[in-house]
């Protein structure tokens, strides 16, 4: 006869006919930050080429999410604003050109791409990070600017750079109130779960052939104002003022959405002392070292594309630095260049950059993966992160300071139905539960199942068999279900035993 009763132990001793069955603590689920780029711009990832139809779109994009979920990620980081447009819909800014291959025209049958995206990652359990370039305004790939971009609309904004690039203005209050309005108007929209810039900022000089930013009248401006910058920390400043400004608009919207920046790899030559090549302070005038220490993001994600062996650049060195200026002590998830393809030695340095990363962030490890393409091209790599450190699920770190409150735990049933126990669940916040986590044990051993937002219930065995040739069976002892929120908290684990002999 089938006895279930409820505890709220941990550690749970039972006694059968005078041996004492031992149900031990239930272990933490891993926790790590687990996300490829997909890039649109040029259709580098998404969509593969111009002119897909709408059916071609979505099954490209649920082969890609697929891929991600198989090989147990957690995250995507999707490009929806690659040159001042919008792969969404937006009154804002035109339909991007790399959807369509005609800039302002929206899918034909219509949808919504980002939509379509968020949905289907989040039925498959990856948190959406939404990727946005807040000053290229036309990239040399995109076609002709058409009357609704911003190259059209706000000729005042913009410089035309010599490699045919348009580049917004980061003093411009006109390009930082365009920005700062588009990021509010996905974040008030859309059910993303955060906000995403990467490495460009003023641009690289090699997009003007090698001369400085055509500012001038800019700065002019703000030196007869009585400004006293120097041209440098003038331009670092603006880019610092937007920065904040962004922040604190994701925030007023939902606090629960993720701030994210992958600035270049390097802050500045001999920062550490063995460090050389790019000056982003000084080229890119951007100060991300000062964002980390203020805690102006919530995660931040130095694109580390070099190899560990790499003195100049080397992955461990940059990192253990970084880590030293996370003051705020936010997440700190470096960019990897997986590109480097497959094969045993290209997969071991990539799990062997993963491993560093959970050496030197212990409390909140994880990584990027440079493209989504690096995974699609190389079956080898793909196997062999599933094989070592991906092979088991895991959750996102949790962002203590935007949130730490537990969320209800659900309410749990189980119905016996023969050799299987049904398990379900109410939540008890809907709004709340991002995820739910199943915990069963099994002969005294626990193991957990990551579940999405729409899950109710899970039917498991019985019993199961630890070793198929002895068949040494292993009985359900006990199971438990909690919920996971937007920010990363898990509820209050309520254990119930079963005695399913």
């Amino acid at each position: 006869m089938r006895n279930i009763f409820f505890t709220f132990l941990i550690f749970i001793s039972i006694s059968i006919n005078a041996q004492e069955v031992i149900i031990p603590s239930i272990p933490k689920p891993q926790r790590e930050f687990r996300a490829a780029w997909v890039a649109s711009v040029a259709n580098i990832n998404w969509p593969s080429k111009l002119g897909l139809s709408t059916q071609q779109q979505q099954d490209e994009a649920i082969a890609l999410l697929d891929m991600l979920k198989k090989n147990n990620f957690n995250s995507v980081i999707f490009q929806v604003r690659p040159q001042a447009d919008a792969l969404y819909k937006s009154d804002l800014e035109p339909w991007s050109y790399f959807l369509t291959g005609k800039q302002g025209q929206a899918p034909k049958p219509y949808y919504d791409p980002l939509t379509f995206w968020i949905e289907a990652a989040h039925e498959r359990g990856l948190e959406l990070h939404v990727w946005l370039n807040p000053y290229r305004a036309h990239h040399i790939s995109g076609g002709q600017p058409s009357e609704s971009s911003v190259v059209k609309k706000h000729p005042e904004l913009v410089y035309k750079l010599k490699q045919g690039y348009w580049w917004l203005d980061p003093s411009k209050k006109g390009t930082q109130d365009l920005s700062v309005e588009v990021v509010k108007d996905i974040v008030k929209r859309y059910d993303i779960d955060g906000v995403h810039f990467d490495d460009y900022f003023y641009p690289y000089e090699e997009y003007n052939g090698g001369e400085d930013f055509p500012d001038s009248t800019s700065y002019a401006e703000y030196q007869n104002g009585g400004g006293q910058l120097s041209r440098g920390d003038w331009r670092r400043e603006q880019v610092n003022v937007f920065i904040q400004r962004v922040y604190k608009t994701i925030k007023e919207e939902k606090k629960y959405v993720k701030f994210g920046i992958s600035p270049f790899g390097i802050w500045r030559p001999g920062f550490p002392e063995s460090i050389k090549g790019f000056d982003q302070y000084g080229k890119l005038y951007a100060d991300a070292k000062l964002w980390l220490n203020e805690g102006w993001i919530d995660y931040f994600m130095p694109q580390l594309y070099w190899q560990i062996n790499n003195i100049p650049q080397s992955f461990p060195v940059l990192l253990a630095w970084w880590q030293t200026e996370n003051t705020k002590q936010r997440h700190l998830w470096p960019g990897m260049n997986s590109g480097i393809g497959g094969g045993e030695k290209n997969s071991d340095e990539i799990i062997n950059q993963i491993m560093i990363t959970r050496g030197i962030l212990p409390k909140s490890p994880g990584v990027a993966h440079w493209s989504i393409a690096a995974l699609t091209t190389h079956e080898s790599l793909r196997n062999d992160l599933l094989k070592g450190p991906y092979k088991e699920e895991a959750l996102v770190p949790a962002s203590s300071w935007l949130d730490s409150e537990k969320p209800l735990a659900p309410k749990v049933e189980t119905k016996d139905r023969d050799s299987d126990i049904y398990i379900e669940w109410k939540p008890a916040n809907k709004k709340d539960d991002f995820k739910y986590i199943v915990y069963t044990n099994y002969g005294g051993k626990w193991s957990y199942t990551i579940l999405n937002y729409k899950s109710r219930f899970l039917q498991v065995p019985k019993t199961v068999f630890s070793d198929s040739a002895k068949l040494i069976a292993q009985n359900l002892q006990a199971i438990a279900v909690t919920a996971i929120d937007r920010t990363g908290n898990e509820s209050d684990l309520d254990i119930l035993n079963l005695n399913t002999r």
